[in-house]
């Protein structure tokens, strides 16, 4: 029988290869939308991670950003969630805070994460035993309840459109990063303590990181507090998100909705 934890590392440090042969080299860029560049890194990564998973695999669905959508995979018990490459904009910039990403979720519930920055060889996945590993060291989430003393991941774009300068004073630190699967990692990892993204994202940014997150016994909710259902036919959640240890997500949360006027 296949191990689909091991199957799933595989495939991401065997992709993490392919995007090191361009990063930081030439390569096409082409856009897709605003301020969506496509790489020619993403695509082939995309291509390996399609053949690979499914061949050992094919009566599971796929979603990938890279791939056309098929509504085929809604009817399917275990759906691939897959972002060969989440971060292309910091890929582009030579800013090593990008990771291959992938999800693999049952019924609509994430029951796998993998994580893998090639740059850093930063490795965060989940096993076969519900443990989640940070390189070879079994992660904890963070402990800290309140949001004063917690240091915050959020999006380095939102952070220059100007949409966390009334949250300074929430926390103990504001931590501005590109990816957000990356920040994700980094805190189901034990890395940082808390995540916030307060814009919409699709579910392939976020599947694995919350794969990550539940099986260390945190959550990600939205921000106004509702549950995240993955293969949806929209694949975008919306308003925004928040991870981390579960007292820190209800305290954002409420606080969220509180400032919200609700």
């Amino acid at each position: 029988m296949i191990n689909l934890h091991t199957l799933a590392t595989d495939a991401a440090i065997e992709a993490g290869k392919i995007l090191l042969k361009y990063y930081k080299n030439a390569y096409e860029i082409h856009d897709k939308g605003y301020h969506n560049p496509v790489t020619t890194a993403d695509h082939e990564a995309d291509a390996f991670l399609k053949q690979f998973l499914m061949e050992a695999t094919p009566e599971f669905g796929w979603l990938s950003e890279e791939t056309v959508d098929s509504p085929q995979r809604l009817d399917k018990e275990f759906v691939w969630i897959v972002d060969p490459l989440d971060g292309t904009k910091e890929f582009i910039e030579g800013v090593p805070h990008f990771v291959t990403s992938i999800g693999l979720v049952q019924n609509g519930i994430p029951v796998l994460g993998i994580l893998y920055n090639p740059v850093t060889e930063e490795l965060i996945r989940t096993d076969d035993a519900g443990i989640v590993w940070y390189q070879d060291k079994q992660a904890v989430l963070c402990h800290e309840t309140a949001l004063k003393d917690v240091g915050c991941l959020n999006s380095r774009s939102e952070t220059r459109r100007g949409l966390w300068e009334t949250w300074a004073n929430e926390f103990k630190e504001l931590i501005p990063i590109g990816s957000v699967a990356y920040k994700l990692g980094l805190v189901a990892a034990g890395q940082q303590d808390f995540f916030v993204t307060l814009r919409p994202k699709n579910e392939w940014d976020v599947c694995a990181g919350h794969a990550l997150l539940l099986a260390l016994g945190g959550t990600m909710k939205t921000t106004t507090g509702a549950e995240i259902l993955y293969n949806q036919p929209d694949t975008i959640i919306r308003p925004g998100m928040t991870g981390g240890n579960k007292h820190l997500v209800e305290a954002f949360i409420s606080r969220f909705n509180a400032r919200k006027g609700k």
